[in-house]
């Protein structure tokens, strides 16, 4: 989901809502909206360190990403919020294995860096 500065106000709205409306009228049951990455990450006491890297990150990241602007923007259409875990192989480091996903949904390093 990309937007440009010039581009009408409401399109996404409109754009989510006819692919919304051919899905159920082509018999899907659901959809998927997508992920909302590193919400609903904890930072509590007790929560193992990389929770609390991204449960940071998530709150004060609005400048690198828009985490909170992607969240709000996709409860408006009511979702049912679900749990996605990463799993990688035991030799792979989870760091890598974030960055490695993150490169991968935003399109490549300028993608990650907004410059594409």
């Amino acid at each position: 989901m990309r937007h440009g500065q010039d581009a009408l106000h409401g399109v996404m709205d409109y754009l989510f809502v006819g692919a919304i409306e051919w899905s159920k009228a082509a018999g899907f049951k659901s959809i998927d909206l997508g992920m909302t990455p590193l919400a609903g990450l904890s930072a509590s006491r007790y929560a193992p360190l990389l929770s609390k890297l991204g449960a940071t990150l998530y709150e004060g990241g609005e400048d690198f990403y828009g985490f909170k602007g992607l969240r709000s923007y996709k409860s408006k259409f009511a979702p049912t919020w679900r749990p996605v875990f990463i799993v990688a192989p035991g030799h792979v480091s989870l760091p890598l294995a974030l960055a490695n996903a993150a490169l991968l949904t935003s399109g490549g390093f300028l993608g990650l860096l907004g410059a594409r």
